[in-house]
């Protein structure tokens, strides 16, 4: 079982696959819009509704005055309202929700509003933020060493400040929710979150009821890359309003334009540094500053804020170092968890550092890299103080240098460019260490529900939600693996809060890894359950002196090892212990061992193991008009044992091209007002089939497979995002050529078409 066909593909292919806005209702059905702030910070001074509730087809107009429990959906701290009572903080934040028969209606209700606004001064950037000292929260620490003592032993010392931007998630479904009333308080909410329990949470929290009351959700997303973990909460808890409210189903969907507008992003970063370093360039010590865009409310920027921190080093040893983070407020929609949550922005600053150590002692970047790898020694204590094992840095790096003909290409490209005025190429080395598990310890849990039927058919229920990464048919496959069956006999359950409660979102990589180990927890009793009886039925029926211990699950088999030639298929042995009420279904669950994090004294163990791996990528620019060519990118990434290579491999190219997406074309761009205003496909553009590498080798490492996870596997969701950076470097390393590597070009993250050109001005002047 090592190249399963994805659960959902031939479904989506044809179109079959029923996402939410495919269900069908009834002609009871209205939809919900959503009457947002113009303004980027304003008061509220008053407000009318009376004209647009008398609208035809209009059914409910809501304000925070109708919220009959919690205004309040903030996930962790409690500072994002539902609806907007006495001011707005940013562009696009909910003021009111209207329940309508069609969109024309809504149109004409929201005409008829009256708000009478106090506009107040905005905070937009990080620099206007740290200027106004406008925090979030308080900011966080992690030390280690003394960089004191670091720096006075430094042979060099190099001080800096640079930025990294934010990120659209485009999903290509957008966030959607429909709610339907049942009898009582009865809610039961089909949304498209990767987080149900805690979307439930929301729900029974604004309407004021018990979480019992309500039932949530999901069969599959079309896209979330973490943009649906929190911001899925917001439009249960609108629709949900209006369906109590109305009595009547309510689905309210985002257009793509809106949904980009009122969204919460990746959060853009600010650096500052100082590091000292030796002639080989070793880093003796690093003193390094994350300052955060958070938008105007929390969310889970404290969270992204720490693994941004826990990934400062990235896989460099560096024996004293300081990391300082705070969480800036700004008049912007709430930044919120993106594939990588906060280590692509902490990996892509200690990069950018060892390129300026490499480039201030006229040495190959990758020297520099390996110079400062984690060890395989003692010498390996993480910032966190984590002793780093089973280290694969060096055995990533020998074989991709090698795989990818990394020395020779690098001659090759710098003879290229001293031949050629007009196209420069360059290519660089990124690699990742990234750790696996949520730094919140609770949320390392997951469960499970497994029914056998008695015709020896399977329904597998677990907490984990598909959006597309593949869980699913990995679950799918795990589930036939342990129970020794063909995958034919099994089916995944859409994700539901009524089978299996309190769960975790599918965020961190940890989805396989959680939910794979509850089902495998709830198969085993299920199989301890059936050896007995077995056992049992061996010696009535063939006088055999048989041991639980000794039988076998194989290919849709059970018997005894020691007597093999009586074999019971897999459903006739259902069916008999059936008859013999035996217990059929099981609940399976799984904890995270050895996970503890003090985040005062910053300093646990986090992490259960890490991920690493490696790309080298190679490009082209055209330096008379900035246009990019990715012409190859060698992967090497490390999954332990892969539980199906093929939905790996496609992950790592997916996170891949992201990464690059982020690093390279796909820039937010705002007003003096706080207004987004590349909100649409024809202004914002993601990767397209033309950005893809053009030659895009990808490789999972052999041999060196995990320990104590689910079937010796690894994540692999979020990991490959941080080798997207190597593009990056590549194109700082073309635009370097330009004057012979005698300057570093000032080029910003993204590197887009403008911002290419930006830096080659710089170096021209």
């Amino acid at each position: 079982m090592k190249n399963i066909q994805h659960e959902s593909a031939k479904y989506q292919v044809s179109g079959e696959a029923i996402y939410i806005d495919d269900m069908l209702v009834s002609d009871r059905l209205l939809h919900a819009y959503i009457y947002t702030s113009p303004h980027a910070h304003a008061k509220i001074l008053s407000f009318n509704l009376d004209k647009a509730k008398k609208v035809r087809g209009v059914h409910a107009v809501l304000s925070y005055k109708d919220i009959p429990g919690r205004n309040q959906m903030g996930p962790v701290f409690h500072d994002e309202l539902v609806l907007a009572e006495n001011i707005v903080e940013c562009v696009g934040q909910a003021m009111f929700i209207i329940a309508a028969e069609n969109q024309r209606a809504a149109d004409e209700a929201m005409d008829f509003i009256e708000v009478e606004y106090e506009i107040l001064k905005p905070v937009l950037t990080i620099k206007d933020a740290i200027e106004n000292n406008s925090l979030l929260q308080p900011e966080r620490k992690i030390e280690i060493g003394d960089i004191n003592a670091g720096f006075a032993s430094s042979t060099h010392i190099l001080e800096g400040e640079f930025e990294s931007g934010g990120q659209e998630h485009w999903y290509l479904e957008t966030q959607i929710c429909l709610t339907i009333p049942g009898e009582g308080n009865e809610i039961k909410a089909y949304c498209s979150t990767q987080h149900p329990s805690e979307t439930q949470t929301i729900i029974a929290e604004v309407l004021g009821i018990g979480k019992h009351e309500v039932e949530l959700e999901c069969r599959r997303m079309g896209g979330a890359f973490g943009g649906k973990e929190t911001q899925a909460n917001h439009l249960a808890a609108w629709s949900s309003l209006l369906a109590v409210k109305t009595n009547r189903p309510v689905k309210l969907r985002l257009f793509r334009d809106i949904d980009q507008k009122i969204t919460g992003k990746r959060h853009p970063y600010y650096y500052k540094y100082k590091v000292g370093f030796d002639d080989k360039g070793k880093i003796i010590a690093a003193d390094i500053r994350h300052y955060l865009n958070g938008g105007y409310a929390t969310d889970l920027t404290m969270a992204i804020l720490e693994r941004g921190m826990l990934h400062a080093e990235n896989a460099y040893f560096i024996p004293n170092m300081k990391i300082v983070a705070k969480p800036m407020k700004t008049n912007l929609p709430s930044n919120v968890a993106f594939r990588g949550f906060g280590a692509p922005q902490g990996i892509f600053c200690i990069e950018n550092i060892i390129d300026k150590i490499a480039f201030a002692l006229k040495k190959d970047t990758v020297e520099v890299q390996k110079e400062n790898f984690y060890g395989i020694d003692d010498k390996n204590m993480t910032p966190y103080q984590t002793k780093l094992n089973h280290n694969r840095l060096y055995v990533i790096y020998d074989q991709i240098i090698k795989s990818s003909n990394y020395v020779k290409r690098k001659l090759e490209i710098d003879k290229f460019n001293k031949e050629n005025d007009f196209e420069k190429k360059g290519i660089a080395l990124t690699p990742v260490k990234f750790g696996i598990s949520f730094t919140t310890a609770f949320l390392n849990q997951a469960g499970a529900l497994i029914n056998v039927y008695n015709d020896g058919t399977i329904l597998v229920n677990h907490g984990g939600t598909e959006m597309g990464q593949g869980l699913f048919t990995k679950i799918r496959t795990i589930a036939a693996l342990e129970f020794g069956v063909s995958l034919s006999r099994i089916k995944i359950n859409a994700t539901n809060t009524s089978k299996v409660p309190n769960t975790s979102a599918t965020a961190a990589s940890s989805g396989t890894d959680l939910n794979g180990m509850a089902v495998k927890n709830g198969i085993g009793k299920l199989k301890k359950r059936l050896a007995d009886f077995t056992a049992d039925l061996l010696k009535n029926e063939h006088q055999m002196s048989s041991k639980p211990q000794d039988i076998v699950f194989e290919s849709d088999l059970i018997y005894d090892k020691n007597y093999s030639q009586i074999k019971y298929k897999f459903e006739e042995l259902i069916k008999k212990a059936y008859i013999a009420q035996i217990s059929l279904s099981a609940t399976g669950f799984y904890r995270t061992p050895d996970i503890h994090f003090d985040r005062a004294g910053g300093k646990g163990n986090p992490f259960h193991y890490y991920a690493f791996g490696m790309g080298v990528s190679e490009v082209s620019v055209d330096i008379l008009t900035g246009s990019l060519t990715v012409l190859r990118t060698d992967i090497l990434h490390d999954v332990g044992e892969s539980v199906l290579p093929n939905i790996d491999i496609g992950q790592i190219e997916g996170a891949f091209v992201q990464g690059m997406g982020w690093v390279t074309g796909e820039e937010m761009k705002y007003d003096d007002k706080g207004n987004l205003l590349n909100y649409s496909p024809d202004t914002y553009k993601i990767p397209g089939v033309r950005d893809i590498p053009q030659d895009f080798r990808v490789k999972l490492l052999e041999n060196y497979p995990n320990y104590n996870t689910i079937r010796r596997s690894k994540a692999v969701g979020e990991p490959p995002f941080m080798l997207g950076m190597s593009v990056w470097f590549a194109i700082k390393y073309a635009l370097a050529s330009v004057c012979n590597h005698t300057i570093q070009p000032n080029l910003t993250l993204p590197a887009t078409n403008e911002n290419i050109l930006l830096a080659i001005d710089g170096l021209t002047k």
